[in-house]
């Protein structure tokens, strides 16, 4: 059986993410000093925009 039209893809996420992962967003606040991991929590971090050059 075939799968239907609709639900292929071509290749892999075709649009752009507009925010980071968790670990990409605690990796990215450290190397700004934004956060420091010894005092703040890893959870209700604020969203930080992916920059791409």
């Amino acid at each position: 059986m075939s799968m239907d039209r609709s639900l292929k893809t071509k290749g892999n996420l075709t649009e752009k993410r507009s925010v980071m992962k968790r670990e990409e967003r605690i990796a990215k606040l450290v190397a700004d000093k934004k956060m420091d991991m010894a005092k703040d929590a890893p959870t209700g971090l604020p969203k930080t925009k992916v920059i791409e050059s």
